[in-house]
Order: C-alpha cells, then structure tokens, then sequence
C-alpha cells in the first residue's frame, strides 16, 4: 500500500470511492454523489483544504482523507473502499494526515461521524479522538434520524 497526497488527477477516482460508499448509506452523512470538480474542491485542493492524502494499492486508490477549514474549525474526513475497512488503510493514511496537521499548526480536528456509523465511530476512537458533543437530533434528506456524535483529537 502506498500512502502518497493527492493531487488534482486523482479527482476522478475519488469521487467515484466517495459515490460508492454514497449509494450504499450508513457511513457517511454526504447523500448526493460528487462531481470530481467537487471532490477536488472540497477535498484537494479547495481555498478550505489544508491536508490531503489517499492510499493506491496497485495503483487503484482504495482510501482518502483530507483536512478543511470549515464552520470555525479543522474537520477530518475519511473514506475507504468499500470491503476493505478496518484493514489498517485509515490508520496508515492517518498517520501522513497527523504530521501534516502538525506541520501546518492546526491545533486540534474535529471529526463529525454519524452516530450509526459504527466503524467510523470506532475508527476515530482508535486515533485517540474524544468525544465532546452529540447531536442526536441529525437528520438525513430522507428524515430518518440518525444523530451525530463530534470527536476531536487535540494536537497541541
């Protein structure tokens, strides 16, 4: 597995990971599929984008993650291939993630994981994020109530 960080090229191939996991619900609060030109925004190379590096293993990308500046703080977002997670892919990818949010002064990220996400929940977990805020009233476009439990992991 190579853990490299993206680049604009990889645009395609991650909005194609980011819809997959879309179409099948349940770890993700994202509910419309993204354009690569989205994907590249909000994940590359966007003017909020601070850190972003994505995982290739025979030279497929099979994870990503990226640092945005949004609403006030330093959010995290993670996606893996679908049928290849808890294998050590967002923890390697992590890892690159942490030295560039260190290198770049960021003083704690915030992780936002859908309280059913069970995987995400423990994923982030792992990293060492602790949780300090529930919103158990979220909501997807569908109404279903899924709630949403916020984690960060302080970097200084």
């Amino acid at each position: 597995m190579e853990i490299r960080d993206t680049s604009p090229a990889d645009a395609a191939e991650m909005a194609e990971l980011l819809n997959a996991i879309i179409a099948i619900g349940g770890t993700t609060a994202h509910q419309e599929p993204k354009t690569p030109d989205q994907v590249r925004q909000g994940y590359i190379d966007g003017p909020g984008v601070r850190t972003s590096v994505l995982a290739c293993e025979g030279g497929r990308v099979i994870g990503w993650q990226s640092i945005e500046h949004w609403e006030g703080g330093f959010h995290i977002g993670s996606f893996v291939r679908p049928g290849i997670q808890a294998r050590g892919v967002g923890a390697a990818m992590f890892a690159r993630t942490l030295a560039q949010a260190r290198a770049a002064g960021i003083p704690e990220i915030i992780a936002s994981i859908r309280a059913d996400n069970v995987p995400g929940l423990a994923f982030y977990a792992k990293m060492g994020f602790r949780d300090f805020a529930q919103d158990p009233d979220f909501a997807l476009k569908d109404g279903r109530v899924v709630g949403r439990v916020h984690r960060k992991l302080s970097l200084v």
